[in-house]
C-alpha cells in the first residue's frame, strides 16, 4: 500500500509531509497484477507495479508494491522469500520511498493469506504471535529492512489501517530515518532499539536496531505492549498484518527476503542473531514517559469516575507540531470521556486522530470516538493531534478530563 514510512533529517514542517501521504494513500486502489500458482512464485519475475503471487507452500504473500516511482522494479520469488533482481530510478531521501517489496501474513487491501483473520490484542491469540526473517543486503544503494506490523480499531481486512504501523528496523544504509522523531531507547528482543515517533494519519512507531542485523525472531506483543505502554496503540485493536521487506530510496537490488514465518504458536522459523525476551511486556525507558503538568477533574456529584489527560509533543517546527495524549480512567469502568484543554496563544488545531474535537478559540474539547471510549479501571488511551502555531508550541497548560 502507498506508504511515508521514512523521512530523511531534513525534513521540514509536517503540514507538507501530510500532503504527501494524502496523494500516496490515493494511489493504493490501483488494481494489482496477481500470479497466484506455486509455480508462478518459484520462476516468475514480478515487474509490474502491483504484481503478487503466493510463496510455494501457500502460506504467504508476496508483492511487488512499487507505488513511490514510475521507473522499473522487479523482484524474484524463491521457496522461501524473494529478491530484488531490479531497482531502477531514485527518490529524494526527504520523501517516501520508491516502493515497498515485501513478503507478508495477513490482509493487504482486502488480499488476504489464506484462513487468516485479523487477531484482537486483547485475546489469549495475540500473546502466540510470532513472526521470523532472514535477508541479505547489498553494498550500495539508501534503503531501510523491515518488518511492517498493522494495527487497526476494527477487523479491517481491506483499505488503509488507521490505528497504528509498528515498524521494526533491522538495518537501514544512507540517510533515511524514520517518520517523526526519537523518542528514547529500549531493549527489546535481546536489543537496543532507537525509539521514533510519528503521524502519517495513523501512527508510526518505529524501532531502529542499533546494531543491524539480518535476522529476527520474536513475539509480536514485545514491540506491541513497549507502544502500548507509550500510548500509541490500544489494547482493543486488532492485527492485520506482519509484513517484512524493504523500503528503497536509491538502489535496492540484491535485498532479499530468504526465509520468512509469521503465524500463531512455534513459527519454526531461521536462528536468528537476536533472541526474543524471556517475557513479552517492555519496559520502556523513562524517556518515553509523559512529562507535562497533569490537571485531574473532580468526581462530579452524579458519581461519573474520575481520569486525567497528559499531554507530550511529539515532534515540533516553527510553524507547528504534533502533540499526543494519554488518557488514563482513575475510577470505574466508563463508556466515555471528554477532555478540555487550554492552548498556548497562537495555536490552532488542524488535524485530529483518535477522537472527535472542536476548538472555540483557545479551547479544545476533545471526546472519544466510537472505538475508544470504553476505559477499564486503569485503563488508557490516547489521541493526537497537529497544530498550527504563530507563537509557542508548548503543551497545553491544562487538561482535564471527565
Amino acid at each position: 500500500m502507498p506508504r511515508l514510512r521514512a523521512l530523511a533529517a531534513t525534513v521540514g514542517p509536517k503540514l507538507g509531509v501530510a500532503a504527501a501521504v494524502t496523494a500516496l494513500v490515493a494511489g493504493a486502489a490501483t488494481a494489482v497484477t496477481t500470479l497466484d500458482t506455486p509455480s508462478a512464485a518459484a520462476a516468475t519475475a514480478l515487474c509490474d507495479q502491483y504484481a503478487k503471487t503466493t510463496t510455494a507452500d501457500g502460506k504467504y504473500r508476496i508483492q511487488n508494491n512499487r507505488w513511490g516511482t514510475s521507473a522499473q522494479q522487479c523482484i524474484e520469488p524463491t521457496a522461501t522469500g524473494f529478491r530484488v533482481t531490479q531497482a531502477d530510478g531514485a527518490v529524494s531521501t526527504s520523501g517516501a520511498p520508491k516502493s515497498y517489496p515485501s513478503i507478508y501474513w495477513g490482509c493487504h487491501y482486502a488480499d488476504c493469506t489464506t484462513g487468516f483473520s485479523p487477531v484482537q490484542a486483547s485475546s489469549g491469540t495475540f500473546g502466540s504471535v510470532r513472526t521470523s526473517v532472514a535477508m541479505t543486503y547489498p553494498t550500495s544503494g539508501e534503503w531501510d529492512a523491515s518488518f511492517d506490523l498493522w494495527f487497526d480499531p476494527t477487523p479491517r481486512t481491506d483499505g488503509q489501517n488507521t490505528g497504528a504501523e509498528v515498524m521494526v528496523w533491522l538495518n537501514h544504509a544512507g540517510r533515511p530515518q524514520p517518520v517523526g522523531s526519537k523518542v528514547g531507547t529500549v531493549t527489546l528482543a535481546g536489543a537496543t532499539w532507537d525509539v521514533w515517533y510519528g503521524n502519517t494519519g495513523w501512527n508510526v512507531v518505529s524501532y531502529v536496531r542499533q546494531t543491524p542485523t539480518s535476522s529476527a525472531d520474536f513475539a509480536v506483543s514485545t514491540f506491541f505492549d513497549d507502544a502500548l505502554a507509550r500510548g500509541w496503540v490500544q489494547r482493543s485493536w486488532y492485527l492485520t498484518s506482519i509484513q517484512a521487506g524493504f523500503e528503497p530510496w536509491t538502489g535496492g537490488a540484491g535485498l532479499a527476503v530468504t526465509s520468512f514465518s509469521a503465524g500463531t504458536g512455534s513459527t519454526g522459523t531461521p536462528t536468528a542473531t537476536t533472541s526474543p525476551t524471556a517475557s513479552p511486556t517492555a519496559t520502556p525507558t523513562a524517556t518515553a514517559s509523559p512529562t507535562v503538568t497533569v490537571t485531574r477533574s473532580p468526581r462530579p456529584t452524579s458519581g461519573r469516575p474520575v481520569c486525567s489527560a497528559t499531554a507530550k509533543t511529539e515532534s515540533a517546527w516553527g510553524a507547528g507540531a504534533v502533540q499526543n495524549v494519554t488518557v488514563t480512567n482513575g475510577g470505574e469502568a466508563r463508556t466515555g470521556w471528554t477532555t478540555v484543554a487550554t492552548l498556548p496563544a497562537g495555536q490552532t488545531v488542524t488535524n485530529l486522530w483518535n477522537g472527535t474535537w472542536t476548538q472555540s478559540g483557545r479551547t479544545l474539547t476533545v471526546k472519544n470516538a466510537s472505538y475508544n471510549g470504553s476505559l477499564a479501571a486503569g485503563g488508557t488511551t490516547s489521541f493526537g493531534y497537529q497544530l498550527a502555531a504563530t507563537g509557542s508550541t508548548s503543551t497545553p497548560a491544562t487538561i482535564t478530563c471527565s
